[in-house]
């Protein structure tokens, strides 16, 4: 085996191994930085990001039908203070 194929070989072993082991981990429910630490995902954080986001698409909705109803007069100070007393 001349060196250029032990280099590609080794090359290929790694990749490999990195492939195994970031499924592995993400089969555990674990996450790695660039820095190389471990973090555990924790569902409870996921569904509360999940609420938020379902939240600020609600408020998103809210607001472009209040910017684009042109059939009623809408006073749009009045009705953004409504929405941030709610």
């Amino acid at each position: 085996m001349n060196p250029f194929e032990m280099v590609v070989a080794i090359v290929i072993i790694v990749t490999i191994g990195s492939i195994f082991r970031t499924k592995h981990l993400a089969k555990h429910g674990m996450v790695e930085d660039k820095k190389g630490d471990k973090s555990l995902l924790i569902p409870q954080e996921n569904s509360k990001q999940q609420q938020e986001i379902r939240d600020l698409k609600e408020r998103v909705q809210i607001l472009e039908r209040i910017v684009t109803d042109n059939n009623k007069a809408i006073d749009l100070d009045r009705e953004i203070e409504s929405l941030r007393n709610t």
